[in-house]
């Protein structure tokens, strides 16, 4: 199914990458209308980042997975996902809340070395077991999803940082920044561990 070219729109102080789960709490009477409508429609939106008035260029729809609460007041709480980077083209400001004219980008057709993808899956592994306390495991639903995607949203990195890596259209380049930010988080990671380790054997038990 074609998506459509016209889509309500999110400016937030968020990045959301393909694949990456974003729970969101809905309050202002614009956005309860916006949701309510791509409920209804089973529309996506667009996600942009939007920060001291500025709105970037680049962003990601955004599926809604589940209503999980509705207040009294009609706030709610959604589980979202992210879906396909685009490019606003303009901004409209007819309905209630925002909509964006929005062009859909793909990749360049150059595909990562695979030597450098193992190297990259070791890393995160290391720092996935360091930051959530288990392994990384694949969902088998985002393997459509560029694993750059898949594993930047599960870092905890600057917004900025993420709306570089959105804006890159080579899955290789994207690969190799994420592999650099692992390398830089990594030492981190480890000496954060080693302290929880040496606090926790600094206790004696009682008699």
């Amino acid at each position: 199914m074609e998506k459509p070219a016209r889509i309500p729109l999110f400016p937030l102080d968020v990045v959301l990458l393909p694949s990456m789960a974003l729970p969101l709490h809905i309050f202002e009477p614009r956005y309860k209308e916006m949701i309510g409508h791509c409920i209804e429609k089973k529309l996506e939106f667009g996600m942009v980042l939007a920060s001291n008035q500025n709105v970037a260029s680049v962003g990601c729809t955004a599926e809604i997975l589940q209503k999980i609460r509705e207040y009294p007041d009609g706030r709610m709480d959604i589980l979202t996902e992210g879906r396909t980077v685009f490019r606003l083209a303009e901004m409209l400001s007819e309905q209630a809340y925002y909509e964006g004219v929005v062009e859909y980008v793909t990749d360049a057709a150059s595909l990562p070395a695979p030597d450098d993808e193992n190297a990259l899956v070791a890393r995160f592994e290391q720092c996935h077991v360091l930051l959530f306390g288990q392994p990384w495991k694949r969902r088998d639903t985002a393997e459509e999803y560029a694993l750059s995607y898949r594993m930047a949203g599960r870092l905890p990195i600057e917004l900025q940082k993420k709306q570089a890596l959105l804006e890159m259209r080579s899955e290789g380049e994207r690969q190799r920044v994420v592999l650099q930010w692992l390398e830089e988080l990594l030492p981190k990671l480890t000496q954060r561990e080693h302290g929880r380790k040496i606090a926790g054997g600094n206790g004696h038990a009682l008699n």
